[in-house]
């Protein structure tokens, strides 16, 4: 009995460990981003990301273990439209989708910038198969 006792303990710990290693992996803030040509536009939204999301976001939106990945279909414009992005970076978010803790308000970037990086976003989340979708609760 007691060998009947230590085998379910070590299949349930062993479980458990499994779904620990799947959440992580859901939640490692990474995604793969294939990133093409780029109109004009979005190559000086590519920049200013560069300069001022990509530490927390990662490059090309990919995600990182400190922000939540861009290019990612929580936020194709039918979930998220460009005036939530606008919104995020001038007051900041309270964090409802991911495990990062709030985003505080990005005061440095301006409407010029901010216009060229959702321009940025919003083609690379195409070129990776983000469309708009209704979001429906």
């Amino acid at each position: 009995m007691n060998m009947r006792k230590s085998v379910i303990k070590i299949m349930v710990m062993g479980a458990i460990l499994n779904s620990q290693i799947v959440l992580a992996e859901h939640f490692n803030g990474h995604v793969n981003v294939t990133v093409g040509a780029l109109s004009p536009a979005a190559k000086q939204g590519q920049q200013a990301y560069d300069k001022s999301c990509a530490s927390c976001h990662g490059n090309n939106g990919e995600g990182t273990l400190e922000g939540p990945p861009l290019i990612h279909d929580i936020y194709n414009p039918g979930h998220h439209s460009s005036r939530a992005f606008y919104s995020a970076v001038r007051n900041g978010v309270k964090s409802h989708h991911w495990p990062y803790g709030d985003m505080p308000p990005q005061s440095d970037v301006g409407f010029s910038d901010m216009t060229a990086i959702v321009k940025f976003i919003r083609e690379v989340q195409q070129q990776n198969g983000i469309v708009r979708r209704e979001h429906k609760m």
